[in-house]
């Protein structure tokens, strides 16, 4: 009788711990809408219904090919209510063709070289002693702490982001969804 309730616990152990490495496999949905990890960056991201204003700045920006390449690419996507907390106008000012490198310079400032997960992140702001700081696509900075933990990311202007869900996997790379724009210097 004992042997077989220690028979039947660790059966149930093994399909918890199953179930559980399942579900950590399985991508968030962003915004509702589901995420798939055999799709790049811009297949998902059109997909997005919180996403849109991102989309179209990606798009005038000319960066949708770089996006559909090979990368690894992790990019800090902000939603739609981040691009909204910017001052009035800014957004149909930035996407003018006049305003293109500008506008590439931000959107490129939200994008770090190689394949970053939430769990690697953590990792790297432990062992930087509660920060780590990575360097961009444009060439800037990015700060990342922990705060009430949820991964902090400030920009070089002082603004900051939080990651609001985390680990979005694409074929191409990694997305965080943010809920901020974050500004180069």
């Amino acid at each position: 009788m004992k042997k077989s309730l220690i028979t039947l616990m660790a059966g149930a152990a093994l399909a918890i711990t199953s179930f559980a490495a399942t579900a950590q496999m399985k991508d968030p949905t962003v915004g509702g809408a589901a995420m798939y990890p055999t799709k790049n960056i811009i297949e998902n991201a059109v997909n997005s219904p919180i996403h849109k204003t991102l989309v179209a700045a990606v798009k005038a920006a000319g960066l949708v090919d770089t996006l559909e390449g090979p990368g690894p690419f992790t990019v800090f996507a902000p939603t739609d209510d981040a691009f909204a907390k910017l001052p009035a106008g800014t957004v149909d000012n930035l996407v003018k063709p006049e305003n293109k490198a500008t506008l590439v310079k931000i959107l490129t400032y939200h994008v770090v070289p190689g394949k970053i997960t939430s769990k690697e992140l953590i990792k790297m702001i432990k062992k930087g002693g509660g920060t780590y700081t990575a360097k961009t696509v444009e060439g800037g900075s990015l700060t990342f702490t922990l705060d009430m933990g949820k991964v902090k990311i400030t920009d070089e202007k002082g603004g900051s982001a939080y990651v609001t869900t985390p680990d979005v996997i694409q074929s191409n790379g990694v997305i965080h969804v943010i809920d901020s724009v974050l500004m180069p210097a």
